[in-house]
């Protein structure tokens, strides 16, 4: 990653800052087995993030830490003893203090430092502004680095820090880190909490919401998802097609078909790999087992280039399209283009758990410009144009 110089200069400066302040004083399937005991507790395998990098930042915030520790590299001392110690005096901590902490923490160990001293600064400006900068991110983050989702957790739903974390971004990250370890009760444990304090929800947390309802799968969980999209659909708020998927398998789940299509024909860009698989879910569910064969029959004519990758389908939607045409006129046909989607390669072993279960590509970055160079690589003098660039 290109650091900018603005963006070291602001480092340095922070850097600086602290180094002062702290120096002064020395010292598995979704459908898995349908229809048979125990399909249910299969669902769960599948247990992956939902959020991209864009949203994460680790990578951003790993490379901060990484500037910071070299700026501070030259000084005498280690800052999180000389910060332990501090607090200990009982000092005053200040905000451009805790920024280099958090920036410097690597271990659990000096998670623990940072953890009681993000409840102190919390109790001494509890009643100020904290201004533009938000430590919430920056904590959740160094939890995700570092595997700590139970102490983000723990954190986020301690009234005694109600109005530190105030933005969707902390709250969102600590579900993901729960979702991925499967700790789904402890993720709607969260949710509440960021319902209670009135943190507003995002298209990020509409999808982890969903996401968490979906895995639960209780009658409970599902009242909340179907609620949750029917608010943000009230309000007018855009709701990701993600979102829209998992309160489809979720309908589907609870064998609500009715309710899964009327799901299914909210979602408008629908050409996508689980977009057909469910149509077919859908379809076998609701006993159209010609509809569901046409679906798959279609996506094997060559209306398009041998070089368009045709639509897959998972083993375990034929399959339970196979066991609902059972005895059914329709049998033989099914076992037909089920035989046909296989030679032509169109048949996945992932999941419908597997295809929800994972986290977006995210937004790509940018590549550098060969136009950023303002300089001849060649003669070293400076270039006239963006168009002389050799």
């Amino acid at each position: 990653m290109v650091w900018s110089l603005s963006v070291m200069a602001m480092l340095g400066t922070l850097a600086a800052k602290c180094c002062r302040s702290l120096l002064s004083k020395p010292c598995k399937g979704l459908f898995s087995g349908v229809l048979r005991p125990g399909w249910i507790q299969g669902c769960i395998g599948a247990k992956r993030h939902l959020l991209s990098e864009d949203v994460i930042r680790l990578q951003d915030f790993q490379q901060r830490k990484l500037a910071v520790a070299h700026l501070v590299s030259g000084s005498e001392g280690n800052y999180i003893e000389v910060f332990k110690e501090k607090m200990q005096r009982n000092e005053l901590i200040l905000r451009d203090d805790l920024k280099l902490l958090l920036h410097l923490c690597q271990t659990p160990d000096d998670m623990l430092i940072a953890r009681e001293a993000i409840y102190r600064y919390h109790a001494e400006n509890r009643n100020l502004l904290y201004g533009d900068f938000k430590f919430g991110p920056l904590f959740m983050r160094l939890c995700y680095e570092l595997g700590m989702e139970e102490m983000a957790a723990a954190t986020l739903i301690d009234k005694n820090m109600k109005g530190f974390f105030i933005d969707s971004t902390s709250f969102n990250i600590t579900i993901n880190m729960l979702f991925i370890k499967g700790s789904y009760e402890s993720a709607m444990e969260v949710l509440r909490t960021m319902r209670s304090q009135g943190v507003p929800f995002s298209k990020d947390t509409v999808t982890l919401a969903t996401g968490t309802c979906y895995k639960l799968n209780t009658a409970e969980s599902y009242r909340i998802c179907m609620s949750l999209i029917e608010e943000e659909q009230t309000r007018g708020q855009f709701i990701p097609r993600h979102a829209y998927w998992f309160a489809v398998a979720l309908a589907l789940r609870r064998n609500d078909v009715e309710k899964a299509q009327s799901m299914y024909s909210q979602i408008m860009s629908n050409d996508g790999k689980l977009c057909q698989n469910f149509k077919v879910m859908i379809l076998a569910m609701s006993g159209d087992i010609l509809g569901a064969v046409s679906v798959l029959s279609s996506t094997m004519l060559p209306k398009s280039p041998f070089f368009v990758k045709k639509p897959e389908f998972s083993q375990e939607v034929l399959d339970f399209l196979r066991l609902k045409s059972e005895g059914r006129p329709l049998d033989i046909k099914v076992e037909q283009v089920v035989a046909q989607l296989q030679r032509a390669c169109q048949v996945t072993q992932q999941t419908l758990d597997d295809m929800l279960c994972h986290a977006p590509t995210g937004k790509r970055k940018p590549a550098l410009m060969e136009q950023e160079r303002r300089t001849s690589r060649r003669t070293l003098r400076p270039l006239q144009s963006s168009l002389l660039s050799e």
